[in-house]
């Protein structure tokens, strides 16, 4: 059997099309499946640099820092050109190699449908190529392997959750995580223009957000999570018989 990628079991593996677009949409659930056990990894497809503030080094530091802080146990960036994600062969070989290399139990994405159009676009890459990691004819000098279900995690445009993460205990962390992205969120002594999302009540909705999804779910803080397919439960009453807040 010819395989030329190392293998490193990430169990959880979410993809952004931006760096500090996975801790917005899924970082408290991110931390949350790490403090539970799961080796957890972050794919950032582009360095961010059309951003309005801060340089691509700048944003490598801020999302090294960030993945500490989440405890994450890798994190790579894919170098796809920042408002370029094309649903190209190129570009999905470069996540089915990952997906193969890590061979996750879930993958995490963006939500198909957003403003940000490298969201959208970045969204259906991934799920082609989940699907085409499983196809043996696809790169076949590496064993495939596809992940049974990718979750959707939101962006800017909302949905109606499949099921929302209880991050009541994670918010902080996840909260401390964006802090580490001085060039791009609410930061006063940052010496560029402000952009939407560096205002302070942008990341003043992060908290109205994840207390809104919390409150529809009987929990103080959730994100919400899309799937395609329904959910199939062994057994239901775990789930349904906890105590509302």
């Amino acid at each position: 059997m010819k395989n030329s990628e190392k293998t490193l079991q990430i169990d959880i593996l979410a993809f952004g099309a931006h760096p500090d677009d996975v801790e917005l949409g899924c970082g408290g659930s991110l931390f949350k499946l790490k403090k539970l056990g799961y080796r957890t990894g972050i794919v950032d497809l582009t360095e961010g640099e059309l951003g309005s503030r801060g340089t691509v080094a700048e944003r490598y530091k801020e999302a090294a820092e960030s993945a500490e802080i989440l405890e994450v146990d890798e994190r790579t960036n894919l170098k796809i050109p920042d408002g370029q994600i094309l649903n190209n062969q190129e570009n999905r070989k470069k996540i089915i190699r990952l997906i193969r290399k890590h061979q996750p139990v879930l993958i995490i994405a963006p939500y198909p449908e957003d403003r940000h159009p490298d969201h959208g676009n970045s969204s259906r890459l991934i799920t082609e190529a989940w699907f085409f990691s499983g196809v043996k004819k696809v790169l076949p000098e590496i064993p495939p392997h596809r992940p049974f279900r990718v979750l959707y995690y939101m962006a800017k445009y909302e949905f109606e959750p499949s099921f929302v993460m209880d991050i009541t205990g994670e918010f902080d962390t996840k909260f401390r995580a964006l802090q580490a992205y001085k060039s791009q969120f609410y930061n006063p002594e940052w010496p560029e223009e402000q952009t939407f999302i560096s205002s302070r009540w942008f990341m003043d909705s992060v908290e109205f957000r994840a207390r809104h999804f919390g409150w529809m779910a009987g929990v103080k803080y959730g994100e919400p999570f899309w799937i395609r397919e329904p959910l199939a439960l062994d057994d239901p009453v775990p789930i349904f018989s906890r105590k509302i807040l």
